[in-house]
C-alpha cells in the first residue's frame, strides 16, 4: 500500500505537475495516459482485491504492474492506452456520453424529488412540533389560576379586575370570576 501510494500516485503527480509547469505537450500527454490507465487499474483493483487477494504474490504483482506502467523503458501506460483504451473509448464514446447525460438528468431529477420530499417532511415535522407546543402551552396556561397569573406579573397584592377573561375552551366565553359570581347568585336566587 505504501509503495503503491508513493510510486503509483505521488511520483506521477509530481511529474505531472512538472509537465504542466513546463508546458511540454509530449510529457503532458504521457502523464495523462498514465492517469487514465491508473484510474482504470484502481477501479478494477476494487473488484479484483475481493476475489484474488488469496492468490500468491497478488500484492507484489500489483506493485510490479504499477512499476511497469511508470517505467520509461517499457512505457506500459502508453502501450495499454494506445492498444486498448483509446480504441475502445473511441468506438464507444457516443454511447458513454449518452449514458452520462442520462445519468446526470436522472440524478438531478432524483435530487429534486428527494429535496421536495425532504422539505415536506421538515415542514410536516415543524407544523406537528408547533401544534404540540401550542397545545402544551395552552394546557400550561389553563392550569394557572388568576391569582397565579397576577403573581407572575409581580402584582401579588392586587386583585384581578373582573374584565380580565381567561378562556379555557372555545365553548366557555364568560370570565371565570363572573361565572362564579353568576353561579352564586343563581343558586341563592332559587
Amino acid at each position: 500500500l505504501f509503495s503503491r501510494l508513493i510510486f503509483g500516485t505521488l511520483y506521477p503527480a509530481y511529474y505531472s505537475y512538472k509537465a504542466v509547469k513546463s508546458k511540454d505537450i509530449k510529457e503532458y500527454v504521457k502523464w495523462m495516459m498514465y492517469w487514465i490507465i491508473f484510474a482504470l487499474f484502481t477501479t478494477a483493483e476494487t473488484f479484483t482485491d475481493i476475489f484474488l487477494c488469496w492468490f500468491p504474490f497478488y500484492y507484489e504483482l500489483k506493485i510490479a504492474f504499477v512499476a511497469w506502467l511508470l517505467s520509461p523503458y517499457t512505457k506500459g501506460s502508453s502501450l495499454l492506452y494506445r492498444k486498448f483504451v483509446h480504441p475502445t473509448l473511441s468506438s464507444k464514446e457516443k454511447e458513454i456520453d449518452d449514458c452520462l447525460v442520462q445519468a446526470k438528468d436522472r440524478s438531478y431529477d432524483a435530487l429534486v424529488h428527494f429535496g421536495k420530499r425532504g422539505l415536506n417532511v421538515a415542514a410536516t415535522a415543524a407544523v406537528m412540533a408547533a401544534s404540540k407546543g401550542q397545545g402544551a402551552l395552552s394546557e400550561r396556561l389553563r392550569s394557572f389560576s388568576m391569582q397565579d397569573l397576577s403573581t407572575i406579573r409581580g402584582d401579588s397584592s392586587s386583585t384581578v379586575p373582573p374584565s380580565v377573561t381567561v378562556r379555557t375552551s372555545s365553548k366557555q366565553s364568560q370570565p371565570k370570576t363572573s361565572r362564579s359570581a353568576s353561579e352564586g347568585t343563581g343558586s341563592s336566587g332559587k
